[in-house]
């Protein structure tokens, strides 16, 4: 949700894709893009016989600190999604607001409880793209009307190692890729399928490919970075989703 975008292959004239963390299909080189339940608590009645009190006061002095971490998880989260709502996925971020989100983000990272995320069960599933620096995917040198307007999606299923991008209205655009990890956290995209307007199928020339690293992950905030440095924020939206073979 790592970030799947693609380079170049040969494709219609009228269609592009990007391969960073999130393809978006546009016409010159292909750059597809494309992040569980809360922890439980020991139950406060256990007893736990002949405990020596210096080890129950430190399992005491356990939760102040989970909790306060908890909390200011969930505070960075409401403010990054505050400050996203209004920039229509990116494409009105000024520098100043890209620097705040980015600054947003590498506090979330630093308070990552999913160490491995590749082997986590949250990665499974869709995921809505909520904001991206990637010029690919915005598109902002268009006018507003030949960009996507509707929502973007990444899908990804870590027991066949497959992934998805899912482009809406208006071009509903879609990739298929094979995911090869190259350690707990980062994974190397090799897309295999393109689909102009979801019928039309163009097998992959072997060009579209990227990495992608997952810095964030709990059960609906992923945060990926591409291989070419741009930011991925995705929530979240299903998942139960199952990735085509």
């Amino acid at each position: 949700m790592a970030t799947l975008l693609a380079s170049s292959t040969v494709l219609p004239s009228s269609t592009k894709f990007t391969i960073d963390s999130h393809p978006s299909f546009s016409a010159t080189h292909p750059n597809p893009l494309f992040s569980s339940f809360p922890p439980k608590f020991p139950t406060p009645l256990t007893i736990i016989p002949f405990v020596d009190s210096s080890k129950w006061g430190n399992r005491v002095s356990f939760f102040p600190g989970f909790l306060s971490k908890s909390r200011d998880v969930q505070s960075l989260k409401q403010e990054l999604y505050d400050l996203i709502a209004p920039l229509d996925r990116g494409a009105e971020a000024t520098p100043e607001d890209q620097e705040r989100l980015d600054l947003i983000a590498r506090k979330l990272e630093a308070l990552n409880s999913v160490k491995e995320p590749l082997k986590s069960d949250l990665l499974n599933g869709k995921w809505e793209l909520l904001y991206t620096t990637s010029q690919s995917i915005l598109q902002t040198q268009r006018p507003k009307f030949l960009r996507p307007n509707g929502k973007i999606y990444q899908a990804i299923n870590l027991d066949t190692l497959r992934a998805q991008n899912l482009e809406t209205w208006p071009f509903y655009n879609q990739a298929t890729a094979n995911l090869v990890p190259l350690n707990s956290r980062r994974v190397a995209v090799k897309f295999d399928f393109f689909k102009i307007a979801s019928l039309i199928p163009i097998k992959s020339a072997g060009s579209g490919r990227g990495q992608i690293e997952i810095t964030y992950l709990d059960e609906d905030l992923r945060v990926t970075r591409g291989n070419r440095g741009n930011l991925f924020i995705l929530k979240m939206v299903d998942p139960f989703y199952r990735v085509p073979l």
